[in-house]
């Protein structure tokens, strides 16, 4: 049998040259006839270092943190404005709420539209390809925001920003994916998911401050610059995760071998194991568009995630528009140091996440040991039961010791609550999305998405679905909180964002007659929907399998 032997290179960093050669009869192949004439590309085994998954820890920590890097600044630029929206509406001459806050939340609904473009192309040009060419994107739109002359100019700006800056988050999950096992996954997209989270929160700080001591304009170009290095620093470090382009590059160097000596390879087509017939660009642009929203209807799973994702994105924005306005109104504190009270929500945010980080995938590997060695995606899903929890109490105590004046301490202290219950929900439910729309294949995990092969993978369309309704939220909470405090006051507006906490996440877990009593036993929640009842549900879905 005739096979792809790779030649040997330094750190296994560049590609190597097709050499075909005979394989003895103890060597497996992992390119072989289909049956019908055909010569089909796998990976060469589980250990190909041409495999994302096989690449060293170094190496896909440095994919890591420059994706995170990608979406952490671009979303840094989303919430970054708020604090300087009084000198906006002073440069135009701006008096209703709903347009104030425009200038800030306008940003998050390009997020509903963008995943649905880049995501395709992502499949058809590669993850890092179009990842550094969104980037590109946002960097010019966000550097003309700062030279913007009307209102209209700088929403239409800050859309387009959006724009290129909303496919870090689908994207870049995939690309994590790529690079990461399930038991290794969880640590990494901890971090991942932190950026989109942490991001917004770092934006408001340093934008108070540069508003102060210059003026608005200066807070988009500050953030361009620091962009512009990231980009730098991703035309070197980030390469190409994506299998099937990886494995289609694989097959054009054996074609081109091929066309040189077609006698010693006798095949009548030479494709890879993702590659089938009809699959073209036009298919793959329509496909992908109408996914994640037949995800969204078809898939109760994705229904369930998103709505509580949605939620949870939602509120975090609602918090970040409303902040200046508690620390400036209530306690009238300046420009800059109401700022600083962003740091309490950062707080929660950071120190949640990392200690989920360091117990995610112990859970994940404790659970999958107790269970016959198979993994599971609600394996995630414990810590949801602590994040569920600090969320509403957090809001109660926000809205409350506002409500009373008492010291500024004590609202950031409920803000911390906030910032720890959405991240410890968050991480959980991102990772349960990736883990969901998985295929493990006998040669190893790989894993695709956005892509037609002999089984859908779908874990970037299902995080586009999921990214498209948590925008939408992300958009729209900032615009009625105005009108929501005005007229309730802030103690009943955070009680009502409580209460909805409870209310949307019920269908993420059961409450017994008490709704604060929930029964953990061994690392598993006895009463969660999802515990019970996940991989029914999974099961019962065209797309995502145990």
């Amino acid at each position: 049998m005739i096979g792809l032997s790779p030649t040997p290179t330094l750190h296994g960093d560049h590609e190597p040259s097709p050499v075909l050669t005979k394989q003895n009869s103890t060597q497996k192949s992992h390119q072989s006839d289909d049956g019908t004439g055909n010569f089909i590309i796998d990976w060469d085994g589980p250990n190909d270092p041409e495999n994302p998954k096989n690449w060293s820890f170094r190496r896909r920590w440095a994919t890591t943190a420059i994706v995170s890097s990608f979406t952490f600044i671009s979303l840094v630029s989303s919430s970054m404005v708020a604090p300087a929206s009084g000198q906006v509406a002073s440069t135009f001459r701006l008096t209703s709420d709903v347009i104030i806050a425009l200038t800030t939340s306008i940003f998050v609904l390009a997020y509903a539209v963008g995943p649905l473009f880049w995501g395709p192309m992502s499949e058809i040009y590669g993850r890092s390809r179009v990842l550094r060419l969104a980037n590109l994107w946002y960097l010019v739109w966000n550097l003309a925001c700062g030279f913007a002359q009307t209102e209209y100019q700088l929403l239409a700006f800050r859309f387009l920003a959006g724009l290129g800056a909303s496919a870090s988050l689908p994207i870049g999950g995939g690309v994590l994916g790529d690079c990461w096992r399930p038991e290794e996954r969880g640590k990494a997209m901890s971090i991942f998911s932190l950026a989109p989270l942490l991001g917004p929160v770092v934006g408001p700080i340093t934008g108070a401050w540069i508003a102060e001591r210059s003026t608005w304009r200066w807070v988009f170009w500050s953030s361009s610059i620091v962009d512009a290095a990231i980009q730098i620093l991703g035309l070197f470090v980030l390469r190409e995760t994506y299998a099937p382009l990886l494995l289609a590059r694989k097959a054009e160097r054996i074609r081109k071998f091929e066309s040189m000596d077609a006698e010693k390879v006798p095949y009548k087509e030479i494709r890879t194991v993702f590659e089938v017939q009809g699959r073209s660009r036009r298919t793959i642009m329509t496909t992908a568009l109408s996914r994640p929203f037949a995800l969204f209807v078809r898939e109760p799973i994705v229904q369930l995630l998103g709505v509580y994702m949605a939620y949870l994105y939602g509120t975090i924005y609602l918090f970040l528009t409303t902040i200046p306005s508690i620390f400036q109104g209530v306690y009238h504190q300046s420009v800059g140091i109401a700022g600083l009270n962003y740091i309490a929500l950062g707080v929660g945010l950071v120190v949640a996440s990392q200690l989920n980080a360091r117990t995610l995938d112990k859970i994940y590997v404790h659970l999958k040991s107790k269970h016959g060695g198979v993994g599971k995606p609600e394996f995630r899903l414990p810590a949801m039961l602590v994040g569920t929890i600090l969320l509403p109490i957090g809001c109660l105590t926000a809205g409350w010791t506002t409500e009373a004046h008492t010291h500024w301490i004590a609202p950031d202290i409920g803000i911390a609550l906030v910032g720890a219950g959405i991240i410890l929900n968050w991480q959980c439910l991102q990772t349960y999305v990736v883990d969901c729309f998985t295929l493990h294949a006998a040669s190893g995990i790989i894993f695709l998405s956005h892509v037609f092969c002999t089984v859908l993978r779908l874990s970037c369309p299902a995080l586009a679905a999921v990214t498209c309704l948590q925008s939408l939220a992300g958009f729209g909470f900032p615009l009625f909180a105005p009108a929501m405090y005005n007229a309730l006051g802030v103690g009943k507006g955070d009680t009502i964002i409580a209460v909805a906490a409870i209310a949307i996440g019920g269908p993420a877990y059961v409450f017994v007659p008490v709704l604060s009593i929930v029964i953990l036993t061994d690392y598993t929640c006895r009463f969660w929907i999802f515990w019970h009842y996940g991989e029914r549900i999974r099961n019962s879905s065209r797309y995502a399998r145990s």
